[in-house]
């Protein structure tokens, strides 16, 4: 999940400005007329779709800041040049097998990412001959492009900006952290009597509430697979989520990789785990101005609404799109894989204050209580034939 400081309802809603407030009106204008012209009900994937993901107005379509102390979140490569170097010795293999390559970045937040990769890649002597970005957020690629020009100048050519994936094939590496999380899910509840799709209605005009639905034989289906896959024991009133858009977005976005690797980055679990009886309440979780909550309806457009990554869906997605799935590991023993020890040692030098600030920073992204097993990370490969750094020490594919 991602970092966040907890707080009250009171306390969000003391951070509220005039600006936030007009904006949010907005999307839930846009949103019940949606409602409304379904008829008055719409399936939840379709709410999140357009709370995050409405042109101009949605989470990640306006202009909100996201990330950082002024977001709503910090992810990996902003807590440590750490992340960064050990993703980078993962992909320094791949493009040094391959001969060369690209770098498509899939939802490169402020950019740090990029840097870190690109300056250690390029110190090892394997630049990729172009680093691709494709990002829906505009407020995020301003911040991308002003970021890397004054970190990275002159080589801040080999950047481009996508609106798409890259149409021709290409060699090189595909890395996503933290987007699989914002896919948009489908809701539902099970009971004896029958599983209920959870969507949203509107009351006293925009006001979203939960609606249930009769579900159609499609969900049905999928409860029960994910039901016997944990084991059963779920009783009345289980409640979870389905993401159906994993497995075509996954391919769409990784459809032109001809030789090479994708590296996932994301808090989730195998399926088994996922959809235990005792997780009744699912994984949906919000988030707005670093801290968490559970109500996706309390500020559309403003706040990150994300559920944990079900790996077993995205190992059978990279299984139909034709990839070998390469690694699955908790991110601590990927990044102890990838000598998180020696980059740290290599970027502190002698400065003792550096080594340990940096050593407080690769705790926050290893120790278990922080993103060290809450995160998992997947590795698929086509063509080829070396291991891929980082999954030896704990290889996972079996609980897949």
């Amino acid at each position: 999940m991602r970092i966040y400081d907890t707080g009250t309802p009171s306390q969000r809603e003391s951070a509220i400005t005039d600006i936030e407030r007009d904006h949010e009106a907005r999307v839930r204008a846009h949103i019940a007329a949606d409602v409304r012209a379904a008829g008055g009900w719409i399936g939840f994937d379709r709410f999140m779709d357009l709370a995050l993901y409405a042109p101009g107005l949605g989470y990640y379509s306006a202009g909100a800041r996201k990330l950082g102390p002024g977001g709503d979140f910090t992810t990996a490569p902003e807590i440590s040049r750490l992340f960064g170097a050990a993703v980078a010795q993962a992909g320094a293999a791949v493009l040094e097998e391959i001969g060369g390559g690209a770098i498509l970045e899939i939802g490169a937040g402020s950019g740090r990412l990029a840097g870190d990769l690109i300056e250690f890649l390029d110190a090892r002597g394997i630049a990729p001959s172009r680093y691709w970005i494709l990002d829906v957020s505009a407020e995020l690629r301003d911040r991308q492009r002003e970021y890397l020009r004054g970190r990275l100048g002159d080589r801040v050519e080999r950047v481009e900006w996508l609106d798409a994936p890259p149409a021709a094939a290409f060699d090189g590496l595909i890395v996503a952290n933290e987007v699989l999380d914002a896919l948009p899910v489908v809701r539902f509840r099970w009971s004896r009597r029958g599983v209920e799709a959870l969507g949203v209605e509107c009351r006293d005009g925009d006001r979203f509430a939960w609606s249930a639905r009769p579900a159609d034989p499609v969900l049905v289906t999928a409860c029960e697979a994910l039901r016997d896959a944990a084991g059963g024991g779920w009783t009345d009133g289980y409640e979870s989520e389905w993401c159906p858009r994993l497995r075509p977005w996954a391919a769409e976005v990784t459809r032109s990789l001809r030789t090479g690797a994708v590296l996932w980055f994301d808090y989730g679990l195998p399926r088994a785990h996922y959809y235990l009886a005792e997780r009744r309440q699912g994984t949906l979780i919000c988030h707005y101005r670093h801290r968490a909550f559970d109500d996706p309806f309390a500020r559309p457009g403003l706040e990150d609404i994300t559920a944990w990554v079900d790996f077993t869906a995205l190992a059978e997605a990279g299984d139909a799109a034709g990839f070998e799935i390469a690694g699955y590991t908790t991110q601590a023993y990927f990044l102890a894989g990838n000598g998180i020890d020696a980059h740290l040692g290599e970027l502190a030098g002698s400065d003792p204050l550096q080594a340990a600030r940096l050593a407080n920073e690769a705790r926050r992204l290893m120790m278990p209580g922080e993103m060290g097993e809450r995160f998992k990370v997947m590795a698929w490969s086509r063509g080829l034939t070396g291991a891929l750094g980082g999954f030896a020490l704990r290889d996972l594919r079996h609980t897949l």
